[in-house]
């Protein structure tokens, strides 16, 4: 069982031996001599447990214990003491200490009991991803950036009304998630979320979808089908990207909003369904209005309370949060255990403009866990279509960076003509192949 160890120890031979022998036993082991150290290690890498001595020149580690315990829930953390001391031990074990440990009496003890607490680590951090995983309404909301803090804000109080809302924002946002935490917010959480995405579906199968259709009604219509407006019936329906419905269909769903009343497909009889509506576009709606795509009655019957959602380009101080959540959610879902996350690689996402926001952010996390090397996730582990990700911040602005990054477009764009890239760039052929060669191009 492999596990990622943090010692903490102001004796730095006892730290070296502590650290050789936890190595031997195929842990990955990094050191910190004083507490302030410890938590930026923490801060950049995944542990799973700590072992720290309980007097150390910057902090009392029974206090310590507190403080990470606060930031880090999942961690195991053993104290060590020269000194055995009933009350210390008792506070320890109070603000979450896995065991107390006295140096020289109980050097024995060690590795077994790093064995355990690593053991209930791994227990820990399983039971904290089901947990997310199982979340529901605003808890799954992750981020404390103000943006968010008042789209979040705006969401908890409107929920509790039975109010129309029309979430606005760039694709991948979020916008099902809040649509989701508006129902678990509402009275109507006891029953349908139903969801549809306009975009997705032809005209004729999206009315299908919505309105649901009598047998024999059209080709393929082989029995009657309950439609979603019917499933969401004294619950919510969520349609998203309603900017891409046809336009014949917006006067059908104005209807249904305004009188609770519609007909299936092929059916002449009236059909009742009372639900609240949660709509989202990525479209300025208004502009569709004037370029004649999108009904202005329906736009006024769905712009009751307007919610923006940031961009993740907006919000940056949330992205390490959304990192580490994703990496956790993936991890499990792939049995991967004991990831470490090098420092680079954070600061190699913040780079990034993000133009897919979370969604891309979701799928470039769960890509570099299946490319990681060593259950390491690095630069390297970065998917390669994102070179602007991929550079590291050494040499991003660099003029060897700059040039490198030059000639591999000018390649691309050339479909890998060398000649005619070496008249785009002005150069001779032989030039172009030495900088090949010197950037390990070829």
């Amino acid at each position: 069982m492999s596990g990622n160890i943090l010692i903490i120890d102001d004796e730095i031979k006892l730290l070296k031996l502590l650290g050789m022998i936890l190595s031997q036993e195929n842990f990955n082991v990094k050191e910190a001599s004083t507490a302030r150290s410890a938590m930026t290690m923490l801060e950049q890498h995944d542990f799973d447990v700590v072992l720290s001595d309980v007097r150390l020149p910057d902090a009392f580690g029974v206090d310590l214990v507190k403080s990470i315990k606060a930031k880090y829930p999942h961690l195991e953390i053993i104290l060590m003491t020269a000194f055995g001391n009933i009350p210390d031990a008792v506070q320890a074990m109070k603000n979450g200490t896995y065991d107390y440990l006295v140096k020289g009496d109980d050097n024995e003890k060690i590795i077994p009991l790093v064995y355990k607490a690593l053991e209930k680590s791994k227990d820990n951090k399983s039971k904290i991803v089901q947990k997310s995983s199982d979340q529901k309404g605003f808890d799954k909301i992750i981020g404390n950036s103000p943006l968010i803090l008042q789209a979040k804000k705006l969401a908890e109080k409107v929920a509790l009304t039975d109010a129309t809302v029309l979430l606005t924002g760039e694709t991948g946002t979020g916008k099902e998630v809040f649509a989701n935490a508006i129902h678990e917010g509402s009275e109507h959480k006891k029953n349908n979320f139903v969801a549809i995405n306009c975009s997705a579906f032809s005209k004729e199968i999206l009315e299908s979808e919505l309105f649901g259709h009598k047998q024999g009604s059209f080709t393929g219509a082989i029995k009657d089908k309950k439609g979603l407006i019917e499933e969401a019936n004294n619950g919510t329906l969520f349609l998203d990207e309603i900017g891409e419905m046809p336009i014949e269909l917006q006067a059908k769903l104005l209807r249904v909003l305004e009188t609770k009343e519609f007909i299936k497909m092929g059916e002449t009889k009236v059909s009742k369904s009372d639900f609240r509506l949660i709509a989202a576009t990525n479209r300025n709606l208004e502009d569709e209005i004037k370029q004649g795509h999108f009904r202005e009655d329906l736009y006024f019957r769905l712009n009751v309370f307007e919610i923006t959602l940031p961009s993740l380009r907006e919000r940056k101080d949330d992205l390490k949060a959304l990192a580490k959540n994703f990496i956790d959610v993936f991890s499990q879902k792939l049995h991967l255990t004991s990831v470490q996350v090098a420092p680079e690689y954070y600061k190699a996402l913040e780079k990034n403009d993000w133009k897919g926001n979370i969604r891309e952010l979701r799928n470039t996390i769960e890509r570099s866990l299946i490319l990681m090397n060593d259950n390491v996730l690095d630069i390297e582990s970065l998917p390669h279509y994102s070179e602007k990700i991929a550079a590291t911040e050494k040499d991003s602005l660099s003029m060897r960076s700059l040039e490198k990054e030059h000639i591999l477009k000018v390649l691309q764009y050339t479909k890998g003509n060398k000649a005619e890239a070496s008249r785009l760039l002005e150069i001779g052929i032989a030039t172009l192949y030495r900088k090949l060669e010197e950037y390990n191009l070829r």
